[in-house]
C-alpha cells in the first residue's frame, strides 16, 4: 500500500512514517523525542524556567492530543484500510511517547549530556515496553477501533514515564 493511498489518513499514518520499515512504530516515537529534544536544547524545557517548563508540556500536550485524537477518530477507518491494529498507525506511538517525556525532572536535562541520556532513556523504555505490552496494556489491544490501537501505548507511555522517573532520579543522586 503506498503511503498517497491513504490520504485522509495523514494523521494517524504521521504524515506517512507509519510506512517506513523496518519498525514503523519505531519511527513513529521519534518526533516527540526529536520535538523534546529541540525544546530542551532551546531552553524550553522542565526546570529552566515557568515559560519553559510551560511551552514544554504544553507542546507535548497538544501532540498528545492531537494524535491521541486520531487514533480515535480514524481508528475504524484505518482498521477498515489496513486491518487490525495496523503497523501503519503509529500516531498511538507519539501518544505514547508523550506521555513518556512528560514527567521528566528538570535536574535530568540540566547538562546537554545529561538531556540526551534522559531522553534517549525515555525514548527506550518507551519502546520496549510497547513491545513487551505488560499488563493491561496487551488485553487493552482487543478494544475496538481507535481505542483498541490507542489504549495500549498510553500504558506503555505510563509504565515508561514511571521507568524514566527512577532511572533519572538514580543519574541525579
Amino acid at each position: 500500500m503506498s503511503p498517497h493511498s491513504g490520504r485522509g489518513l495523514r494523521l494517524v499514518t504521521v504524515f506517512g512514517l507509519g510506512f517506513m520499515r523496518p519498525a514503523s512504530g519505531t519511527w513513529g516515537s521519534m518526533p516527540p523525542v526529536v520535538i523534546a529534544a529541540a525544546l530542551v536544547a532551546l531552553g524550553f524545557g522542565p526546570g529552566a524556567s515557568m515559560a519553559g517548563t510551560i511551552v514544554y508540556h504544553g507542546v507535548l500536550a497538544l501532540m498528545f492530543l492531537v494524535f491521541a485524537g486520531a487514533c480515535v477518530v480514524q481508528g475504524d477507518r484505518a482498521e477498515a484500510r489496513f486491518g487490525h491494529d495496523p503497523s501503519e498507525v503509529v500516531a498511538d506511538e507519539v501518544a505514547g511517547q508523550c506521555l513518556a517525556l512528560a514527567a521528566l525532572p528538570g535536574a535530568a536535562l540540566a547538562t546537554p549530556m545529561k538531556a540526551a541520556l534522559t531522553l534517549a532513556a525515555a525514548f527506550l523504555a518507551f519502546r520496549a515496553l510497547d513491545i513487551v505490552k505488560p499488563w493491561p496494556a496487551r488485553q487493552l489491544q482487543h478494544v475496538p477501533a481507535g481505542w483498541g490501537i490507542l489504549l495500549d501505548d498510553l500504558f506503555a507511555g505510563l509504565y515508561a514515564a514511571a521507568v524514566v522517573q527512577v532511572v533519572a532520579r538514580l543519574w541525579i543522586a
